[in-house]
């Protein structure tokens, strides 16, 4: 998953980005209000943490272009006010959530997997495919019960398909949402990461659809 981050203060932002990683996402930094607007609107983000009182141009300012341009990444405002009118004011603005500083990462990072769980029409932080199920909590996949060893690249690329189920990726985006670009290099190494996945998972796993990208099959209704 790709993230951005907006936060001006280099001590927090450094603090987000170490957390972010962590938990599997790729970030990007921006440090001011233009800068946020820019990326949101060029780029494809899943979900992204904003902090209000930024230069250039404030919070609520860039989440209310990003849903006139019709953005719809979820978004997450992080912010030293929290008295009730700023919560309302962001939300009415555009935004999906709301923490006040200070905060607990581990809050944080529950909040935003939950965004981009519900954003990808998803409740449970167990996503399912057949006899694949992963974890989004522990970054952990099983198979038929038994735990498969993933590297963070595959789990990031699994993680990524099972919140698309039936939806054929392109290499390119899937490229994006795992390095942060969709340049060929990067597209090609896809092609490897699913090889090793389906070693690991079975050949049928992860189907290909020639010419529209890698899917992973949506689950039976």
């Amino acid at each position: 998953m790709r993230a951005l981050v907006v936060e001006d203060d280099p001590v927090v932002a450094s603090e987000l980005v170490r957390g972010m990683t962590a938990a599997g996402f790729v970030v990007d930094l921006a440090g001011d209000g233009q800068q946020a607007w820019f990326n949101g609107d060029v780029e494809d983000y899943d979900v992204a943490i904003v902090d209000l009182g930024l230069p250039r141009l404030d919070g609520l300012s860039v989440i209310k272009r990003w849903r006139d341009a019709g953005r719809g990444f979820p978004v997450l405002i992080l912010s030293a006010r929290g008295d009730w009118t700023d919560k309302v004011a962001g939300i009415e603005a555009g935004a999906d959530d709301y923490m006040a500083k200070p905060w607990a990462m581990e809050e944080l990072i529950a909040r935003v997997r939950g965004l981009v769980r519900r954003a990808a029409g998803r409740s449970s932080p167990t996503l399912e495919a057949g006899p694949l199920r992963i974890d989004t909590h522990r970054m952990t996949a099983t198979l038929d019960g038994a735990l498969v060893k993933l590297s963070p690249l595959e789990y990031r690329l699994l993680d990524y398909l099972a919140h698309h189920p039936g939806r054929a990726v392109p290499a390119t985006e899937l490229s994006d949402h795992l390095y942060g670009d969709a340049d060929t290099e990067n597209a090609n190494a896809i092609e490897a990461l699913v090889a090793r996945l389906r070693r690991k998972l079975g050949p049928d796993t992860i189907r290909t659809r020639r010419g529209f990208g890698y899917l992973l099959p949506a689950a039976a209704a």
